[in-house]
């Protein structure tokens, strides 16, 4: 569990410095033309759909080979390309082809995050006493808000202390040295993990499916369906609602970078202590009652948040912190929901297909539409509005789930 949690910290602090770190990477490697900030977003966005492709082949390898052997194989890839972003050329440098380097390298990283976070997620489902899987589930997605906090207090200690001219010259690579660093040592840990119960299980009796994704479509449809449903939400909430604010704050001229930043760390802990509680709650009451008063929460409040947020006093801050509980929230019942939904044998396939290819919609593309349709109408609800029209459809299907919770499925 500890190495699993690990491993999702340092995943989510490479992936998420990205987008806590854009206004610098936006100066950095794209011309000062205006457009630089939509084009950073744009090659976030761009990089992301990568990701249900990587969680596919990465769930590939877990479904017929072992969780272990896929775990090993993304953060193995990650780390090689944390370590190459740092060493990039700037736009100074390099011209146009550094933002396509970086771009390129972020495919690659989320290439390698869509096996990551799906097959540390049934490490640990597999490993957990059966009513406590809520609770242990969410430390997948807690561990993953300290590698985000992480992030988001590097991006903000590297701004405060570097003088602008040094951030832009070198002063932006430390962040992600760092990371690579930490990257690389968790793998050599990594390589010390066993593989899990079920999965033994599976051998022993014969079940492991030699085509897992065909497996998994032939008779689990409906869970694909659900699962998407279940991560669009869960993504939205958390790539609009907590990691675009520091963007949304500086596009609205609400705040500077340095202060939208420590909003952010102050959001990611706020996630940290959600998650936990969020997971034994929905091991108590059950997984379906949370999701559906997680999504009326949703529907109703986001959109007054995110123009409250424009104040820059109390209701900032409020609103910046009360996104990131609901982001939070959604998350640690989702990942243990989704995982759930499927059966051991192509379990990080059915990952792959239902809540990973939603990620890639509603996490990767939602950001650069919320900023555009902030800079474009000039409204500051409009990132709220996104949010609580996923929640209205995604309700539609919580009503009707089926309760996956042990504890209450024994009742």
């Amino acid at each position: 569990m500890v190495i699993a949690a690990l491993s999702t910290m340092v995943e989510w602090y490479d992936f998420t410095l990205y987008l806590y770190f854009a206004t610098v990477l936006a100066r950095v490697f794209f011309a000062a033309d205006g457009h630089s900030m939509t084009q950073t977003l744009g090659g976030f966005a761009i990089a992301y759909l990568l990701r249900p492709i990587g969680a596919l082949v990465f769930g590939h390898l877990g479904d017929r080979f072992g969780r272990r052997v896929a775990m090993l194989g993304s953060m193995a890839l990650m780390t090689a390309a944390m370590l190459a972003t740092a060493v990039l050329p700037t736009y100074a440098q390099a011209g146009p082809v550094a933002g396509v380097l970086l771009v390129l390298l972020r495919c690659v990283m989320s290439f390698s995050v869509g096996g990551e976070y799906t097959g540390v997620v049934a490490y640990l489902l597999e490993g957990a006493h059966a009513h406590r899987r809520g609770l242990v589930a969410s430390c997948a997605s807690a561990s993953s808000e300290i590698g985000a906090l992480l992030a988001a207090g590097a991006a903000a200690l590297t701004v405060w202390i570097m003088p602008s001219h040094a951030l832009v010259e070198w002063g932006w690579r430390i962040p992600f040295l760092f990371g690579g660093a930490l990257a690389a040592c968790v793998l050599f840990a990594r390589a010390a993990l066993s593989e899990t119960p079920e999965f033994h299980d599976q051998k022993r009796s014969g079940t492991v499916p030699d085509r897992p994704i065909r497996h998994i479509l032939s008779g689990h449809r409906a869970a694909i369906a659900r699962g998407f449903a279940i991560s669009a939400l869960g993504s939205i909430t958390y790539y609009v609602g907590i990691t675009y604010v520091p963007a949304f704050l500086d596009a609205t001229g609400t705040m500077p970078e340095t202060q939208a930043l420590s909003i952010s760390t102050l959001a990611a802990l706020t996630v940290i202590l959600v998650t936990p509680p969020t997971g034994m709650l929905s091991d108590r009451i059950g997984r379906r009652p949370v999701l559906v008063a997680l999504a009326l929460v949703a529907i109703v409040v986001p959109s007054a948040l995110f123009a409250g947020m424009t104040a820059n006093g109390l209701a900032t801050w409020a609103g910046a912190l009360f996104m990131a509980a609901l982001g939070g929230a959604v998350s640690a019942v989702g990942a243990v929901t989704t995982a759930e939904l499927f059966p051991g044998e192509g379990r990080l396939s059915g990952l792959a297909l239902g809540a990973t290819s939603a990620t890639a919609i509603f996490g990767g593309l939602t950001p650069v539409i919320a900023h555009l349709l902030v800079t474009g109408t000039g409204w500051a609800g409009a990132p709220g509005a996104m949010i609580s029209a996923v929640a209205l459809c995604a309700i539609a299907v919580f009503v009707g789930i089926p309760e996956t919770a042990p504890a209450r499925q024994a009742r």
